[in-house]
């Protein structure tokens, strides 16, 4: 008997599961049950609304024979940092397997999301002779994994489960294990998100045929402050109505301050427009049946889904400074931005750019994030470098970062970052003495 258990934290996620069971992703080798294993990762998951307990769940629970929850399962840890000591892992799994119904011989297969961080990370490891496969998280797919995973989990992935939001561009992410992507058909998915559109829009009272706007909470993840953020947002209403837009739908992020769109409203007033937020728990892409004659964020993978699946007109607003101010460079988040700021139109210019060598510039951004993950990057990297590197793709890359790795761009001749541990324990030493005399009167 085999048991497939499907780890989901977000309705898009279980959105994306449905299409993927729908469509076929897992008929060549059908299991005897679906467990449906929802997690909440709330920073605080007492007062967050769990996914089954979200408007249109319930069109998507008859997919699945059950539905548990991972927080019920591990309380009180929390599923965002919680891991099993190594010694435990036999207990857990035994544990889990009585909890769930599943007997010591039967096989479990996991569909999980996010595999580098927990709780999908964590499921792995509490399964370990369970084959793996991971459905994709956006456009992050597009970029390599964030971390060396374990190949202890790494080769027992088979699959890499994604949505086609950039046309003929292959995912980065987990390639390195040889994981086959595998493209969940835009119609299964358009279909999926149809089911839940009348439900989570019934009399909502939001305008048809406007500019929907969409934000991201970016201050939350230490990118933008709360007021460059807010300034972000009042530049997409004047953006919008610049355009000639002067019905404005907003969909804050769950979490953004109320005072935020008290400022949006005041703005849209003052521009003759009228500015209508939607503060229900939904897909962006359910408000795409309000047929917007424009869709603006910043690098929301939504921007993709209207463009490429609906054949709305996007535009993106604040990813070349976003550029610069990521930081590490290799936050996940970079390749995202880099795909919005290179494929899509900006706002206020209607500037566009034609993108010589797309599969290049990901590559190429791809090692620059992680060298010691897909080494094998390295000749595409200094190839597309060497022949595509300009006063317009140099946004894409840090030089300092390319010095550091040797690449095309970097400065001639600069110091590389020794690669020894000892010398670097070495170089730091050095730094931290030079401060202290420094600072020695």
């Amino acid at each position: 008997m085999t048991t497939r258990i499907f780890l989901a934290s977000t309705l898009y996620g279980a959105v994306t599961l449905a299409a993927g069971l729908d469509s076929g992703c897992f008929a060549g080798a059908p299991a005897d049950r679906r467990l449906l294993l929802v997690a909440n990762n709330a920073a605080a998951p007492e007062t967050a609304v769990p996914l089954d307990r979200m408007p249109g769940f319930e069109r998507l629970r008859p997919r699945f024979d059950a539905v548990l929850s991972w927080n019920e399962a591990i309380a009180p840890f929390h599923p965002g940092g919680w891991s099993p000591r190594p010694d435990d892992v036999p207990l857990w799994e035994r544990y889990l397997r009585l909890l769930w119904g599943l007997g010591e011989g039967e096989r479990v297969e996991l569909v999980v999301e996010s595999l580098q961080v927990a709780p999908a990370l964590t499921l792995a490891q509490l399964f370990p002779d369970a084959p793996v496969d991971v459905y994709a998280d956006g456009l992050m797919s597009y970029g390599p994994t964030r971390v060396k995973l374990d190949p202890l989990v790494g080769e027992r992935v088979r699959r890499l489960l994604h949505l086609e939001l950039v046309e003929g561009l292959r995912p980065l992410l987990l390639a390195e294990f040889g994981a086959v992507p595998e493209a969940i058909p835009a119609e299964a998915f358009r279909k999926v998100v149809d089911e839940l559109t009348a439900e989570e829009l019934a009399g909502g009272g939001l305008p048809e045929g406007g500019a929907l706007l969409l934000g991201q909470y970016l201050s939350a993840l230490g990118i933008l402050s709360p007021a460059e953020e807010e300034a972000l947002h009042l530049r997409m209403v004047r953006g919008a109505v610049a355009r000639g837009h002067r019905r404005l739908v907003f969909k804050p992020h769950p979490v953004a301050p109320a005072s935020w769109l008290q400022a949006l409203e005041r703005e849209a007033a003052a521009l003759g427009a009228q500015l209508t937020v939607c503060d229900r728990p939904v897909l962006a892409e359910v408000l795409f049946r309000l047929r917007p004659a424009l869709v603006v964020a910043c690098f929301s993978t939504a921007l993709f889904t209207a463009d490429r699946f609906y054949g709305i007109p996007v535009a993106r607003l604040g990813t070349e400074p976003l550029l610069d101010r990521l930081t590490p460079y290799q936050n996940s988040n970079r390749v995202p931005v880099t795909l919005a700021d290179a494929l899509l139109p900006d706002l206020e210019t209607g500037e566009t750019h034609d993108v010589d060598d797309l599969t290049g510039l990901v590559h190429a951004v791809g090692f620059a994030m992680r060298p010691q993950v897909r080494p094998d990057l390295r000749p595409a990297a200094e190839r597309y470098l060497a022949a595509h590197l300009d006063t317009r793709t140099r946004r894409y890359f840090k030089r300092r970062r390319l010095t550091v790795l040797g690449l095309p761009g970097g400065v001639p001749g600069g110091l590389r970052v020794p690669r020894n541990a000892l010398t670097r324990r070495l170089a730091r030493r050095a730094r931290r003495l030079r401060r202290a005399l420094v600072r020695t009167p």
